[in-house]
């Protein structure tokens, strides 16, 4: 694979990330998460993840009902469970690691590229439900929050977005089901000449979380269609098919002991319709599968030391396994590369305070 300028193929030292955060209440009903991130690989300073809400509680005779207005900069990243794109397991990864070419549209795709406004209501912490939708920011405004407009298939008009689960809870259990998606039409690559491509992600999600003491379980299963209808990035050349699926699968099994020892294995795959031309593989084909383990040590989860009690840390060792990639478990690229060519040995530090 072409390694990242300033780093080669391989045994490359890092430092990934710097990111300043601002969260907390402006008023009783009023709250925002802002983050901003100098990526270390890129070389480069943008806004990152960014969650602004209203929240407001209502009693009526046995029920409580916490409804609200959010607005915020990537689809899902205002979820609270461990399932959908933006907080998904793996919660960090290596930026230097070679990466399939093919991704659900819901899946960061729009990560900080859009604005969106949804409301949403909690009953009893049992039944969640939010709808709302997502603009494009103009490109004007995206370079002077630092990211780059080019290469983007932008949303025409609003992309509607919904969210519904259910949460029972029993003592130290819990077990959330639910489904989110996004409908939008775009403009591919930006060009507008033959109308727009149109596309909706359905997911489905689960979560069962035992909070014990020592022990915590965490399960996460998301599986996401989407139909991709390609009819203008046909017309323009920029795919063989007038409509192409994708299914995503996203699972991860974590144990934590005693709040500091971590141990998770996870399992990723995407596969769909093949299309030489929009997906630009060797093999035409979108599929790509692998497995992920990684064990993590967090020193301060009961506090920091003395001299510095806020400090918070997390070191991990991380191992990601490719049984597939881009479409072929041998040869991938037409140049002999096999998938486990691309296995990855990940150590990290994540430090915050």
């Amino acid at each position: 694979m072409v390694p990242h300028p300033h780093f080669g193929p391989n045994n490359n030292f890092a430092f990934q990330q710097v990111s300043l955060f601002t969260g907390g209440r402006f008023t009783d009903n009023l709250g925002a998460f802002i983050q901003g991130t100098y990526d270390g690989v890129f070389r480069s300073f943008a806004w990152d993840n960014t969650d602004i809400r209203f929240a407001k509680p209502i009693k009526f005779d046995d029920h409580t009902l916490l409804w609200g207005v959010d607005t915020n900069n990537s689809p899902t990243v205002q979820d609270v469970w461990n399932t959908t794109p933006v907080w998904s397991f793996p919660f960090i990864s290596s930026e230097l690691a070679p990466t399939p070419t093919a991704k659900t549209f819901i899946d960061l795709v729009y990560a900080q590229q859009v604005v969106g406004l949804t409301g949403y209501a909690f009953l009893d912490d049992l039944f969640y439900l939010e709808f709302g939708g997502y603009r494009p920011l103009s490109n004007d405004t995206q370079k002077a929050l630092g990211i780059n407009p080019t290469g983007q298939s932008p949303i025409n008009g609003v992309a509607p977005y919904w969210r519904v689960a259910v949460e029972p809870n029993f003592g130290n259990h819990s077990w959330e089901v639910g489904t989110f998606g996004l409908a939008s039409k775009v403009f591919p690559n930006g060009q507008s000449g033959a109308g727009t491509d149109s596309f909706t992600d359905i997911g489905i999600d689960t979560q069962y979380q035992y909070l014990g003491d020592p022990h915590t379980v965490t399960a996460r299963v998301a599986w996401i269609h989407e139909n991709h209808n390609t009819s203008a990035s046909q017309t323009l050349g920029l795919a063989d098919n007038s409509n192409n699926q994708l299914r995503s699968l996203s699972a991860s099994l974590s144990y934590i002991y005693d709040k500091t020892w971590s141990l998770t294995a996870g399992r990723m795959s995407i596969g769909g319709t093949p299309d030489a031309t929009l997906y630009g593989t060797f093999t035409g084909s979108p599929n790509s599968a692998n497995w992920i383990t990684e064990i993590a040590y967090l020193p301060f989860m009961r506090g920091g030391p003395s001299f510095w009690p806020w400090l918070n840390a997390r070191i991990g060792l991380q191992y990601i396994r490719w049984d597939k990639f881009d479409g072929a478990t041998s040869n991938f690229n037409g140049a002999g590369r096999n998938a486990h060519a691309n296995n990855t040995i990940f150590g990290y530090v994540w430090i915050a305070f």
